[in-house]
Formats: C-alpha cells, sequence, structure tokens
C-alpha cells in the first residue's frame, strides 16, 4: 500500500464518481432514442432490461413483430446496476419451498432456477458473450451463531436437488476468505460472477440480429382493451395497437398496469467498487474467487471484480438516503469485514432498485392480454434471464414457467407503489440483525441472494 493510502487510513475519499462501475467499463450501445413507432405489433414488450430483452429475443426469433419501449435507457435499471452474482434460487430454500408449495411445486420452482443458472452459461456461450463470467461459486457467510445450524442442515437439502454444497466451520474459513468476522460458511458450487454491464450488452446485441424493434426514451402510459380482443399501448409519442403485451419492469413499475404497482416493492440497494488491488491482496481476500453474502437481514454481497476491485454491496437503509450517504454505510462495513482494505480508494458508487413482493417470491402470469414477470427480490440475474426466455416461449405456443401457478399478492397495506412502510419494517429488520449477532436472538439464517441492483 502506497504511504499516500497509509495516511488515508479508514477515511472515505468524497471523490468517488456517481455512477456504476459497470457502465464505466461496458460497450457504448447504439441509441435507440428518437426512432419511429409501429402504429401496430405483434408484442409489445414494457421494460428494456433482463426480462424484456430476453423476450424480445425468443419472440422476434421465432418471427413475431415485437417492439421493446425503455423509459429511459436499455438496461437501466436492475440488469446494469447489480452486484454481478449469477446464481439460481430464490429468498426461500428448497426446503422452504417444499414446505410452503408442496413437494412437486416446490421441486419444479426451485429445478426452474437451476435451468436458469444453465441458460445464462448457454447463452454466453452460444451468443459468444464477453461479460468476464467466472464459476467459482458462492459462499453463503453466517452472520450470527444462531445461523450456524442453518447453513450446515442445508447441505443435506441441497444435495437432495444433486448439488454438492459444503459447510466451512469457523476455523476453515481462512482459506475461503479473507477475514474472521464470520461463524462458519456455506459453499454452493453451481453459480458465478460476471460483468453485468458486458452482458447485457451481449443480450441486447443477441435480441438485435433476432430482429426485436428496441426503443429508449419512450414511456408507456397506459394499456387499453379494445373491443375485438387487441389492446392499444399509449405511450407520450402515440399509441400502438398489439395482440399482446409484456411487463417486465421488475423494481421500476409504475401505473401502466395499476394492479401491477400495488403488488411490486422498490426497495434500494447500493454498492461501492474500489481502486484496483494489489494481486496479493486480492488473492488473500478471495483465495478461491467466489462470491461472498452473509446471512443479516441487511444483508451485504461482494465479490473481488476480474480486474481486482473489491465489488462490496448491501441494503445499506430502507429511509429515504442518497449514494454518499449509503457509500459511507457501505465503506465502513467493507471495512468491518476485510479491514485489511483500509486506505484504498473507493472509485465507483452507485445504487438503484431491487423489486421485492409480499411473499417475497417473483411471479409471472396473464391476464387479458397482459403477461407480467417481476419481483425478482434480489435473485435477478439468473431468474430474470430465464423468466424472460419462459415468457417469450410462453407467448409462442410452451408451456407456462412453474411460477405462474402462484398466486400474487397484493401488499396488505394502503399502497400505490411509495414504500411508506418501509423505514419501519428495516428498523425492525436492524434489531434482529443486532440481536442475532450478540446472541440474543434466533433469526434463522437466511436463504436471500442479492445482485445489488
Amino acid at each position: 500500500m502506497s504511504s499516500t493510502a497509509l495516511h488515508r487510513g479508514s477515511t472515505l475519499n468524497r471523490d468517488y464518481e456517481q455512477r456504476p462501475y459497470w457502465h464505466a467499463t461496458m460497450p457504448a450501445l447504439p441509441s435507440r432514442r428518437g426512432r419511429q413507432l409501429p402504429d401496430v405489433a405483434d408484442v409489445v414488450v414494457i421494460g428494456g432490461g433482463y426480462t424484456g430483452i430476453n423476450a424480445a429475443r425468443v419472440l422476434a426469433r421465432a418471427g413475431a413483430a415485437v417492439t421493446v419501449l425503455e423509459a429511459e435507457d436499455l438496461g437501466f435499471g436492475g440488469s446494469t446496476r447489480n452486484g454481478g452474482i449469477v446464481h439460481p434460487g430464490f429468498k426461500w430454500g428448497p426446503q422452504e419451498l417444499i414446505d410452503r408449495y408442496g413437494v412437486d411445486s416446490g421441486r419444479a420452482l426451485f429445478r426452474e432456477t437451476l435451468d436458469a443458472y444453465e441458460l445464462v452459461k448457454r447463452l454466453i456461450a452460444d451468443e459468444g458473450i464477453d461479460c468476464e463470467f467466472r464459476e467459482h461459486g458462492y459462499l453463503d457467510l453466517a452472520w450470527a451463531p444462531s445461523h450456524v445450524d442453518d447453513l450446515r442442515a442445508s447441505v443435506e437439502t441441497f444435495g437432495r436437488f444433486g448439488i454438492d454444497a459444503e459447510f466451512v466451520p469457523r476455523e476453515r474459513l481462512h482459506a475461503e476468505i479473507g477475514t474472521s468476522f464470520y461463524h462458519g460458511g456455506l459453499v454452493f458450487p453451481r453459480s458465478g460472477l460476471l460483468h453485468p454491464g458486458k452482458y447485457f450488452a451481449g443480450l441486447v446485441a443477441a435480441a438485435d440480429r433476432a430482429g426485436a424493434d428496441l426503443h429508449e426514451g419512450v414511456r408507456a402510459k397506459a394499456v387499453r382493451h379494445q373491443a375485438d380482443g387487441r389492446l392499444v399501448v399509449e405511450t407520450e409519442r402515440g399509441a400502438i395497437l398489439t395482440k399482446e403485451v409484456v411487463v417486465g419492469t421488475n423494481g421500476y413499475t409504475d401505473g401502466v398496469v395499476p394492479s401491477l404497482r400495488r403488488r411490486v416493492i422498490p426497495i434500494g440497494s447500493y454498492i461501492i467498487a474500489t481502486e484496483p488491488l494489489p494481486e496479493e491482496l486480492a488473492r488473500t481476500l478471495s483465495p478461491k474467487g467466489r462470491a461472498f453474502f452473509d446471512t443479516k437481514n441487511f444483508l451485504y454481497y461482494w465479490h473481488v471484480s476480474e480486474d481486482r476491485r473489491m465489488i462490496f454491496g448491501g441494503r445499506a437503509s430502507f429511509l429515504p438516503t442518497s449514494v454518499d450517504h449509503t457509500a459511507g454505510i457501505l465503506h465502513r462495513g467493507m471495512l468491518e469485514v476485510h479491514p485489511q482494505l483500509a486506505g484504498y480508494r473507493v472509485d465507483y458508487a452507485w445504487g438503484g432498485n431491487v423489486g421485492f413482493t409480499f411473499d417475497r417470491m417473483p411471479h409471472v402470469g396473464r391476464r387479458d392480454g397482459v403477461t407480467y414477470a417481476m419481483g425478482c427480490c434480489g435473485t435477478g440475474v439468473a431468474l430474470m434471464t430465464g423468466l424472460g426466455t419462459a415468457v417469450g416461449e410462453w407467448l409462442g405456443g410452451g408451456p407456462p414457467p412453474a411460477l405462474a401457478e402462484l398466486s400474487f399478492p397484493l401488499v396488505p397495506a394502503p399502497y400505490e407503489g411509495r414504500p411508506w412502510f418501509l423505514p419501519f419494517a428495516g428498523e425492525w429488520f436492524r434489531l434482529q440483525d443486532r440481536l442475532a449477532r450478540r446472541g440474543g436472538g434466533s433469526t434463522p439464517a437466511s436463504t436471500e441472494r442479492e445482485p445489488g441492483a
């Protein structure tokens, strides 16, 4: 470490860029702003992220006339703001899925996420996407002593799905991660890391090659039903007549379909990225190149990037906040876990929305010509790639995804897209984390996986 870095100690520098590191290092995408909208399309897709782009790719390849409407730039939301961690799974683990939905449905739901992860790998290979993909597994770390038994029990559960997970006791964690902060861990091998911006650019190129009609800076305002069964999508720049509408807006769901806005809760997630680290330090922090999570409610998620930056993210705050404020919170958290990083600069800090639902499950469905897939709850890279693809295949005559069997609950509170109740929930979760860490609580280890949108 340089003498300048030593002098700075643990103080966060304030000259970082307030934009995603992925945006700064991804290929420039051609602008799709100002392009003429069609009057008619077979399918109009609202939302130009993982869900919408993959649905459009599949439908266009099958010969449909597909128009994608993105209110900002393509990939503006979680698709290029996440933590770069790709893995199967939901908020609920496989045994919890079986307990909640029955053996057959629970197994089908979890199997669908395994298929989504394999789909990501296949798309990267088939479409020639250069996105720094590395398959080194993830390490789920016990925030509190009371979480250790749950992680240990998960090994047997995953084994029933043919996954050779491994429990790592505290005394052996040093071989997996450069910290003594946690009480044990679970290694899950079928997961990896990628550069979300480069991955998304590859998906856009694939949709382009398939013939999808992509538009940016066009906000859909409403969907109207006609007497003949067709739909009209009203935009700021005119109307499009269509047979089908796909909504894939996830953590940025607005009132274009009011019933969906009442079911999706946008929760902020934030990330910092350091300057490139010395090779020896990077290897000490992450000896096996894994992704990391911990089990608290206000979880951290992190990894060392291909160019040796620490990418460190977390929920940080449920209160209205700013990137500057959350960067400070995350920097303190990063040094708590990895004090070796004291003195190293933060080069980038950013945030974005994760789409949560009341039952903490994603949802897919079709009603009156409108098909939706949203509510990733922090598992978006693989899951929304898979669900977007599944929606395209479903509209093309294929079977519905297993998630389509689940009812999509309303938020049980007066709610129209502004989650006024989150600060209260956040303080409760924070209290539970403190109690668990001190050994005074029995909060179970979370099975949540967070991409860090």
